[in-house]
C-alpha cells in the first residue's frame, strides 16, 4: 500500500510538471519575435494569403483560447500541423525521435557499462594509481565539450584511422526500414540481418562515445564517492573483522547500498541527453530528434518547437518517474521519507 501511494503521488506530481511546461513552452512560442506564418508563406505571399492561414491556424484568436486549443489537441496526441513542412508535427517528430532515442540508449549503457567498473576500481583501490587514474578521466570529461570530444573522435576515428564511419545511421545504398521499434539495431536482428545489425553499431559507436564521457565520468565519481562512504559504515567494516572475502565484501555489502546515487544520475542524464544531443548529431549528421529540434528554432515553426518541447518534456518525467520506482524498490527508505 506504501509503494502504490508513493508511485500515484509520483504521477501526480509528472502530470503537474507537463501542465506547466506546456504553459510556458506555448507562451514563450507566442511571445518570439517575428511572424511565423509570413515566415513559412515567404515574402511574395500577399496580405490575404497571410491572414487566410493565420485563421486557418487560429492565430488571430485570444491567447488563453488558443491554449485551450493546444491542450484539447495534445489530449488527442495531436501536436499540430507543422508551417513549413505542412505535416502533422507527430508525424515529423516520429521520424526523428527514435534515431536519437537509440543514440541515447547506446550513450547511456556505455556510459552505466564503463562508469560504474571504474567508480568500483576507484573506491576499492583509494588514494593508488587506479584511483587517481578514474579520477583523471572523470576530471578531463568533466571540462572537456562534447563537440571537441565529438571532432576529435571524428577526426581521429575517421579520417586518421580510418576505422569507424563517421555521418549517418547507414551506409549509402544499404537501405532498411526500421518498422517495428524504430531502432536499427533491434529491428535489424529481429528482421534476421546481421549486415544491418553490424554497420548500424559501427555508425553508431563515435557518437555515442561522444555523447557518453561526460556522463561516465560523473557515475564514476558519484559511484567511487558512495562507496567509500558506505565503507566507512559498521556493517562494512564488520564484514572485515569477520574475515568475508573481500571481493564478497565490496560486490555485496558496498555496491548496492551505493546504487542509489548513480542510477539517480543515470536517469537524469538520460532523460536530458534527448535534448543535449544536438551538437553530437550535428557532427555526425545523425537524422536525430535533437537536431530537428534546431531546425524548427532557426526557422521559427512554432508548432514544431513547441512540439520538440512536449515530447522530451513527456521523456524527461517518464524516465524520472521510472527512476523514482526503481530507487524506491532499491531503497524502501525513499518511500517512507516519501510518504512523510
Amino acid at each position: 500500500m506504501e509503494f502504490l501511494l508513493f508511485l500515484l503521488r509520483r504521477v501526480l506530481w509528472s502530470l503537474l510538471v507537463l501542465f506547466g511546461l506546456s504553459v510556458v513552452i506555448f507562451f514563450i512560442a507566442r511571445a518570439m519575435p517575428g511572424d511565423p506564418v509570413r515566415l513559412a508563406l515567404g515574402p511574395r505571399a500577399s496580405a490575404e494569403q497571410v491572414e487566410q492561414l493565420r485563421e486557418t491556424l487560429g492565430f488571430n484568436q485570444p491567447l488563453i483560447q488558443q491554449y485551450g486549443i493546444y491542450v484539447a489537441g495534445l489530449a488527442k496526441g495531436d501536436l499540430g500541423r507543422s508551417l513549413l513542412t505542412e505535416q502533422p508535427v507527430a508525424q515529423d517528430i516520429r521520424q526523428t525521435f527514435f534515431a536519437t532515442f537509440e543514440l541515447v540508449l547506446s550513450t547511456i549503457t556505455i556510459a552505466f557499462v564503463l562508469g560504474v567498473p571504474l567508480g568500483v576500481a576507484a573506491a576499492r583501490w583509494k588514494d593508488r594509481w587506479p584511483d587517481n587514474l578514474v579520477r583523471m578521466l572523470a576530471i578531463f570529461s568533466a571540462v572537456t565539450p562534447s563537440f571537441f570530444l565529438a571532432l576529435l573522435l571524428q577526426i581521429l576515428a575517421g579520417y586518421v584511422l580510418h576505422i569507424l564511419p563517421t555521418t549517418g545511421r547507414l551506409p549509402p545504398g544499404m537501405a532498411f526500414a526500421a518498422d517495428i521499434t524504430g531502432l536499427l539495431t533491434v529491428d535489424s536482428l529481429l528482421h534476421g540481418r546481421l549486415d544491418v545489425f553490424g554497420e548500424s553499431l559501427r555508425y553508431l559507436l563515435l557518437p555515442s562515445f561522444a555523447l557518453a564521457a561526460a556522463t561516465m565520468g560523473q557515475i564514476a565519481r558519484i559511484t567511487r564517492s558512495s562507496m567509500i562512504d558506505v565503507a566507512s559504515q559498521d556493517y562494512a567494516e564488520a564484514g572485515r573483522a569477520f574475515g568475508v572475502p573481500e571481493r564478497v565484501r565490496v560486490f555485496k555489502y558496498m555496491l548496492r547500498p551505493s546504487f542509489v546515487p548513480p542510477l539517480t544520475i543515470l536517469g537524469l542524464e538520460f532523460a536530458s541527453m534527448l535534448g543535449n544531443a544536438f551538437v553530437v548529431e550535428l557532427v555526425f549528421s545523425w537524422p536525430g530528434m535533437a537536431a530537428y529540434g534546431v531546425r524548427t528554432i532557426m526557422q521559427k515553426d512554432l508548432n514544431a518547437i513547441m512540439g520538440v518541447v512536449i515530447v522530451s518534456g513527456v521523456f524527461f518525467v517518464l524516465v524520472n518517474l521510472v527512476i523514482d520506482v526503481l530507487v524506491g524498490i532499491v531503497d524502501p527508505r525513499i518511500r517512507i521519507r516519501g510518504r512523510r
